[in-house]
């Protein structure tokens, strides 16, 4: 008794395995590419951390200043007296 051996014709198997071996590769792909989302995703966080350092430095040495970047002139940021912790009761002393 032997049994017979049933099989899909060449065509659709070729078929078939053309499309696991595209779909590997598809998934190989997008695991390559989140890699790289990763990597540029740390790149732009470590140039954010950069920029925030520089502009501490310039805060230091030219205090409170808007730069505009084309020039490289700056305006000086006036404080607000809003910002002044002890306004409210100086105005209650003064009146």
């Amino acid at each position: 008794m032997s049994k017979e051996v049933k099989k899909i014709t060449e065509e659709q198997l070729e078929k078939l395995t053309g499309q696991q071996t595209r779909l590997a590769d598809m998934l190989k792909n997008i695991g390559a590419l989140e890699i790289q989302k990763q990597n540029l995703a740390q790149q732009v966080k470590d140039l954010a951390d950069e920029v925030e350092d520089s502009k501490v430095e310039l805060e230091k040495e030219y205090g409170a200043i808007n730069i505009d970047l084309r020039t490289g002139e700056y305006t000086e940021i006036e404080k607000k007296e809003e910002e002044c912790k002890d306004c409210d009761e100086k105005e209650k002393d003064a009146k």
